[in-house]
């Protein structure tokens, strides 16, 4: 079964992401900030990862270029969802390694066409 980390220090939105999730029928795990995600990427070794980028402790963007330092992880694309809408900042997601970028609030169809398009 396809497995998606969802990295989000905010309940709400970790809420809206994982009952797009459901409607996929894809299973998930959650972490609450840059630094336990990569843990938890590396732990569970998932399909796509969903990224915020203002987290506490480490930021969407440290986690990124982490997650690139790893082999079990730098080959798994991850989307970056974030409030942040600048082009600069969907830019430096790119740089830094992002896949994809979707800005907050989160459009459903959005969500699911950008998570079909980056999955194996």
């Amino acid at each position: 079964m396809t497995k998606i980390l969802v990295v989000d220090d905010s309940t709400v939105q970790k809420l809206v992401i994982t009952r797009v999730l459901d409607k996929l029928d894809v299973e998930y795990v959650e972490a609450k900030n840059g630094k336990e995600g990569v843990e938890q990427a590396l732990k569970h070794r998932p399909d796509l990862i969903l990224m915020d980028i203002i987290m506490p402790d480490c930021n969407g963007f440290q986690a990124i270029r982490m997650l690139q330092r790893h082999d079990e992880t730098k080959d798994v694309p991850v989307i970056v969802v974030s409030t942040k809408s600048l082009n600069v900042d969907k830019i430096w997601a790119k740089r830094q390694g992002a896949a994809d970028y979707i800005v907050k609030p989160i459009d459903e169809a959005e969500l699911i066409e950008k998570i079909k398009k980056h999955l194996p």
